[in-house]
């Protein structure tokens, strides 16, 4: 679930929303095992609450928010985006959430050898990371991402899945091109074994963050009852491909 603005629960009525929304979801027979944030730091107003409700809801997983690169000096703002992260899971250890960091491309983390040596100072069973292969594979190439999933293995707290190749525009050369799962250059064959023998059990989410004929546009998924259909069709889809990989990678194990 998403609790920042414009999310499925807004930060500032997170007390009373989420409790809502949570036991909304769970009379359905469905779990929430993961909140999506924009907290940063302990000293965020909205930080204790979010934190202490998702505690007591006992939601175990929490994505922050991102911290960037000004590519001014990268030590640094490494070194404040460390300091502001470490006061972040302080907080949420104390309400028994733990908190994974999303390797997202040009934000720090995303390469991970540079967050890594923050988080090697930081108990593992509080902080680690959402990994997400479309990212490590966009700031990869070739191998990077092999060396990003091992170096994070032993902190993977949970899977961000979704697939992308390089495309080449006019206007804007060499571009991200999202696109439906099995249909890029993201190798779910190989790293789905290797997250399996690093003993991950954590939440998978899925995202269709790439046009669906006729629903997508620019700005996302523009849904609308008309194009339901095609989009959970969509989702159906490379939902079955995802579980088809992940029993696959699992069996060998």
């Amino acid at each position: 679930m998403t609790v920042r603005d414009g999310g499925q629960v807004r930060p500032e009525r997170v007390a009373e929303d989420l409790p809502k929304a949570v036991e909304a979801i769970r009379s359905a027979g469905l779990e929430v095992p993961m909140i999506t944030t924009e907290l940063l730091a302990a000293d965020d107003p909205t930080a204790v609450p979010i934190l202490s409700t998702a505690g007591k809801l006992s939601i175990p997983f929490l994505k922050p928010g991102y911290y960037e690169y000004k590519f001014v000096d990268v030590r640094k703002e490494l070194e404040e985006a460390g300091s502001k992260f470490r006061g972040l899971v302080g907080v949420a250890q104390k309400y028994g959430v733990q908190v994974g960091i999303h390797n997202h491309a040009g934000n720090i983390g995303a390469p991970v050898w540079d967050i890594a040596r923050i988080m090697d100072t930081l108990d593992p069973k509080w902080a680690g990371y959402y990994f997400d292969l479309q990212h490590a594979t966009a700031e990869g190439g070739v191998a990077g991402w092999k060396i990003a999933t091992l170096l994070t293995m032993p902190r993977i707290k949970m899977l961000a899945v979704k697939d992308m190749y390089w495309k080449k525009t006019v206007a804007e050369g060499w571009d991200e091109n999202d696109c439906p799962l099995g249909q890029g250059m993201c190798c779910y064959k190989e790293f789905l074994r290797m997250v399996a023998q690093g003993g991950f059990q954590g939440p998978i989410s899925l995202h269709l963050e790439y046009q669906i004929p006729g629903v997508s546009n620019e700005e996302g998924i523009a849904l609308s009852r008309a194009k339901a259909g095609e989009v959970m069709a969509a989702a159906k889809r490379d939902l079955d491909y995802l579980k088809l990989l992940v029993s696959q990678a699992y069996e060998v194990v």
